[in-house]
């Protein structure tokens, strides 16, 4: 499929993005999978779109399955492009990290409610004529993560509802210094792909939330020895059943996405600052659906 263009009745409400050691959900009603081309090229994978809880969904392996991809080599833009054009509202990611903190633990999951941005890539669809500002100081949909919060908490998980999440682009390990110097921040957790995909949806007017695996304790802690792939896989192998199954719950008690009482839904309502008459016709067709309600 490349018509980036369809405004139909959406194909699927919540998307999943699944992180290492997430490549798939079970459980998944009349399940299909579809290859979706963007403005901004193909996304890292196929769409697996199906109903899950009652609940239309849409997974997408943010590493593509068998974990090809970079962090630094994922096409953020196409992903959240690609469930713009499905119609998803609302995205639950899903993400493997590192502990920054003594008290959030190996196998913990947590909801962060900030980013600390060490990247340098495309995390934006404006630019080519047409200059929007958003805002980003609360940077998740907190009504979305309260909900995956509360969820975990019922189950007895190991849970914490707030941190910051420091990104880094990878797909290197910190060094002890830079790990110390994060701590030093205030950081809570560190991984390599959230907070691009949070500016996108935020641009793209999707409810973002992440939930954090914690895998390691990252390489400042000396009783635990350094941040390995062995040490992080073990840890995730663990912590995804878990995962997978407050998904499934959450995905439940989320409230229809036609009854959104959170901003993230208007979130570029007066951030557009080109002049309509000046925009390229090139740029305004590659991005319609993300500014359409805005100009025409």
């Amino acid at each position: 499929m490349t018509d980036s263009s369809r405004k139909d009745k959406p194909t699927a409400d919540i998307g999943i993005l699944g992180g290492t050691g997430l490549y798939d959900m079970e459980g998944i009603q009349d399940l299909r999978t579809l290859e979706l081309k963007t403005p901004f090229g193909w996304p890292s994978d196929a769409y697996t779109l199906g109903v899950l809880e009652g609940k239309r969904i849409a997974f997408l392996s943010r590493h593509g399955r068998g974990h090809r991809i970079l962090p630094s080599e994922i096409n953020y833009r196409a992903n959240v492009y690609g469930f713009k054009i499905l119609g998803v509202s609302r995205i639950i990611s899903v993400n493997s990290v590192g502990s920054l903190k003594e008290e959030i633990k190996p196998r913990d999951l947590v909801f962060p409610d900030q980013f600390y941005d060490k990247t340098h890539r495309d995390c934006s669809f404006f630019g080519g004529g047409v200059v929007a500002h958003i805002g980003f100081a609360n940077p998740v949909c907190s009504d979305m993560s309260r909900v995956l919060y509360e969820t975990g908490k019922g189950m007895d998980l190991r849970v914490h509802n707030k941190g910051t999440y420091v990104c880094i682009q990878g797909p290197h390990f910190s060094t002890i210094a830079e790990s110390q110097i994060y701590r030093k921040w205030g950081c809570d957790v560190i991984g390599m792909t959230g907070v691009t995909e949070a500016k996108l949806c935020r641009e793209a007017e999707i409810c973002y939330a992440s939930m954090s695996l914690v895998t390691d304790y990252d390489v400042w802690h000396e009783s635990e020895g350094p941040v390995s792939v062995e040490m992080i896989l073990e840890n995730m192998e663990k912590n995804v059943k878990n995962a997978k199954n407050l998904i499934k719950k959450a995905v439940k008690d989320l409230p229809e996405c036609e009854d959104r009482a959170c901003e993230c839904g208007d979130a570029l309502k007066n951030a557009i600052v080109t002049d309509p008459s000046r925009i390229p016709s090139f740029t305004r067709k590659k991005i319609d659906l993300i500014i359409s309600k805005y100009l025409n």
